[in-house]
């Protein structure tokens, strides 16, 4: 694989794993209420769902996909409405990003396993990484040379990317969580959040099957 083809794919992943979206949002809402402990096995459960979605697409289920018509209205259908459910309890105050001090204190921590799946489902079913995988990442193998390698590389610096900016956003999270908890800013914050959540499942119910 040629460094120039890396150095492009790697801007081209940074620049969409840096941009906000839902895992970011997790990532700062888990780092604010739990810290460490929870942005940890969240990050993990994201970096996994963005495996699986590389994997799916090296695989050819895209290609699946797009010619059954019923299962991927199904999973689209299926993401979008986990993705727009966990928005509404954001923005109808049922899940805080981070919860006043008083809540936070009196809720149990939310168990390790709990957050990897979570994180991993929502990885699975974003809109963002789903394009990338399937309408980006293929225009940067090449056909000419092993496509396994190809897959663990170019993979592989997509995860690192993730993981990185994902323990570093709920780093910030933990030093202000005084700030987020304040409430007003927890009145903005969720909402936000929960508007970034449903946008996210709206794009994801928008997704056309393409028929090429």
């Amino acid at each position: 694989m040629q460094s120039a083809t890396l150095i492009t794919y790697s801007l081209v992943a940074a620049a969409s794993v840096i941009s906000p979206g839902p895992a970011t949002m997790l990532a700062i809402r888990n780092g604010a209420a739990g810290g460490v402990r929870a942005v940890v096995p969240s990050t993990l459960g994201n970096v996994t769902g963005l495996f699986l979605l590389s994997a799916a697409a090296m695989l050819g289920l895209g290609v699946v996909l797009q010619s059954s018509a019923l299962l991927f209205t199904a999973l689209k259908i299926a993401g979008a409405a986990y993705l727009i459910y966990v928005g509404l309890r954001h923005l109808l105050g049922r899940a805080h990003i981070a919860p006043p001090e008083d809540a936070a204190i009196a809720a149990p921590p939310r168990r390790p396993g709990r957050l990897y799946l979570e994180a991993t489902f929502v990885a699975a079913m974003n809109p963002k990484p789903i394009l990338f995988f399937t309408a980006l990442f293929p225009q940067f193998l090449n056909a000419h040379e092993p496509l396994l390698p190809q897959f663990f590389i170019l993979t592989g610096i997509f995860m690192a990317m993730s993981l990185v900016s994902l323990l570093t956003y709920g780093a910030l999270a933990r030093r202000a969580r005084r700030l987020l908890r304040q409430p007003r800013i927890v009145v903005w914050l969720n909402r936000l959040v929960g508007s970034i959540f449903v946008a996210f499942g709206l794009a994801l119910l928008r997704l056309k099957r393409s028929t090429a």
